[in-house]
């Protein structure tokens, strides 16, 4: 049980939406964005390893999909500190009962929810609005070469994205598609 979280667990195994429970009185609030102790119960056993914030300008937007292969698999805490996002996750774990299985959550500063992925999940998310701002705790430093992105496009993952794509970056827009090879990552 936490005090500063609410655990809502999603069907795939692992991952996890975290609503914060801010403190507050007439003067505002203070909310809890991570707590070592606390979200060890849900899984989180590493220390922080980046902190990264984005700026996404325009709605409609598609970052992703992204995520790191062993040895620098990460869980990562997601959240969004301004406008909203639609944010997904894909299960890529070898053997996974839910594997190339996707979940959406909205994610927006209003809702005070994160998304809490366990290592072995590709990440992206779409603007719902102009002018996002998102915040990605990681357990692991960024290591380009042992970076996997998935193409959001891809027919096997059959992901139904809620708007047309606005903008999207060169090198996610040509990540390959999958083929009926692709066993997933250990993690």
């Amino acid at each position: 049980m936490s005090e500063r979280f609410e655990l809502i667990p999603t069907p795939l195994a692992g991952l996890h939406v975290l609503k914060r429970k801010p403190l507050g009185d007439e003067r505002g609030y203070l909310e809890r964005m991570f707590c070592a102790e606390e979200l060890a119960q849900f899984g989180w056993q590493q220390p922080v390893s980046q902190i990264n914030r984005t700026l996404t300008v325009k709605k409609g937007t598609f970052r992703g999909l992204h995520m790191q292969r062993p040895p620098y698999a990460e869980m990562k805490l997601i959240t969004c500190l301004k406008g909203e996002v639609w944010d997904v996750a894909v299960d890529v774990r070898k053997n996974s009962l839910t594997f190339l299985q996707w979940h959406a959550v909205i994610l927006s500063a209003e809702n005070k929810c994160s998304y809490l992925l366990p290592e072995g999940f590709a990440h992206g998310f779409q603007t719902l609005t102009d002018d996002v701002e998102m915040m990605y705790c990681h357990s692991q430093r960024y290591m380009p070469i042992h970076e996997l992105g998935l193409n959001i496009l891809d027919e096997i993952l059959r992901i139904n994205l809620p708007l047309a794509i606005s903008e999207i970056s060169g090198k996610d827009r040509v990540f390959p598609m999958l083929d009926k090879e692709f066993s997933g990552v250990n993690v």
